[in-house]
């Protein structure tokens, strides 16, 4: 029998996520702002009484009720712990997302050509000392601000986006796939983007996972409807349609397209403007995923750009919203592009929409040039649109190309192989 030999990076993984670990408690005790109380649907429905506030589907109050179970210091003790062990499970999952690969599919597949065995992710068994890196992952991403929030405020968004990763990154014949993304969608609705994503991306396979999810929707739909009636017949036929329940959306915590235009045009009415905007983009956000996976292979994107669309176009997207900040950053490793991973890091870590004034309305007479501080996820989304769209119709082989023709006899090329081998 054998055993990880232990290394000094991992004895540094493992201390740095330690330091993290207590700095995060530390910074919980001392800071009063900081709730450290869930304040999602786990609270909002604990006696089938649907709040004048409530964002999410009946069903969601169904699914939570067992943690009210639980006594109130337990249940914030789970939640914390849970939070973190679900941050290093989305790690874990960006790692092996970042590896997925799909070949276009209105492309001719070229010949093969005799190259370099790639060991891939899914396909070998992973090395107990694959850990340690997970480790110091966990430590870093900890601070980023959504993640931070999510964790503090006992949000459920790490729990979704590890579902809604996990789903979409299975293979195309897996029994059920789908079906989780549905069961989410019916927590929440802005990932049922991802059902229309499924049905977009030219697959047979894919769009049998999206009328899949689409059925498990509609199950989370009924099931709600025989609990819970006269909540359900309230929320699908007049709540689902009030934008304005879920909070302040020109708040700096609100980084939609809602509030970033609320902030722009000095009104909590954006009026107009913001729902043209919002149609805009969920058509090109869908085309270009679309297109990421149909004409370049880039599924990864695709599912990016679904997750980005879907953060814009939503009313409100608090900031906690945005942890899918975590497989965007292993993506942008996986493929080498180490400055712009390190410049969308300091985005999500720099917390500028928290130093602008924001008491008393204050968001509202931001002047110009503290608009992009306010608004950072929202730009930085829309950027990010803007660069797959260049991406897509930018040549398609010939950065590859040269990749292939440089790299030395044995070695992967650059942009594959730190996503699809374990060091």
């Amino acid at each position: 029998m054998t055993y990880p030999t232990v290394t000094v990076r991992s004895l540094l993984a493992v201390g740095a996520l330690a330091l993290s670990l207590t700095a995060l408690a530390v910074f919980a005790a001392l800071c009063p702002a900081a709730p450290f109380v869930p304040t999602g649907p786990t609270v909002s429905f604990t006696e089938y009484v649907q709040p004048a506030s409530a964002a999410s589907p009946p069903f969601a109050a169904i699914l939570f009720v067992p943690v009210t179970w639980l006594p109130v210091a337990t249940f914030k003790a789970v939640v914390v712990v849970g939070n973190v062990l679900l941050l290093a499970l989305l790690v874990r999952l960006s790692w092996r997302f970042a590896a997925h690969r799909h070949a276009p599919t209105s492309i001719p597949t070229p010949p093969p050509v005799p190259t370099p065995v790639r060991l891939s992710l899914p396909s070998v068994p992973v090395p107990v000392l694959s850990w340690f890196p997970v480790l110091l992952c966990v430590a870093v991403a900890l601070w980023l601000e959504p993640v931070l929030r999510t964790v503090l405020f006992g949000e459920i968004g790490l729990a979704l986006t590890c579902v809604v990763l996990w789903d979409l990154t299975r293979p195309d014949h897996a029994l059920g796939k789908g079906f989780a993304l549905g069961v989410v969608a019916g927590v929440e609705l802005a990932p049922a983007l991802f059902i229309a994503y499924l049905l977009l991306a030219g697959r047979p396979d894919a769009v049998r996972a999206g009328l899949t999810a689409l059925g498990s929707l509609v199950g989370t739909m009924l099931l709600g409807a025989l609990v819970l009636p006269g909540a359900s017949l309230d929320f699908w036929t007049l709540r689902v349609f009030e934008t304005g329940r879920a909070g302040e959306g020109w708040t700096t915590d609100n980084q939609s397209l809602q509030g970033l235009f609320a902030r722009a045009l000095h009104t909590t009415e954006p009026g107009v403007g913001w729902a043209v905007a919002c149609v805009v983009i969920t058509f090109a956000g869908l085309w270009l995923a679309r297109r990421s996976v149909v004409k370049k292979g880039l599924e990864t994107w695709g599912i990016l750009v679904t997750a980005l669309t879907a953060l814009l176009v939503s009313p409100v997207s608090w900031s906690h919203h945005w942890v899918w900040c975590v497989p965007l950053l292993a993506v942008l490793l996986a493929e080498g592009r180490w400055r712009t991973a390190a410049a969308v890091a300091l985005v999500f870590a720099a917390r500028t929409f928290q130093l602008v004034p924001h008491e008393g309305g204050a968001e509202l007479r931001l002047p110009w040039w503290q608009q992009p501080l306010a608004s950072p996820y929202a730009l930085l989304g829309l950027a990010l649109l803007a660069y797959v769209a260049y991406r897509c119709h930018a040549p398609r082989t010939r950065t590859a190309t040269r990749r292939r023709a440089t790299a030395p006899a044995g070695q992967l090329p650059a942009s594959n192989s730190s996503a699809s081998t374990i060091r």
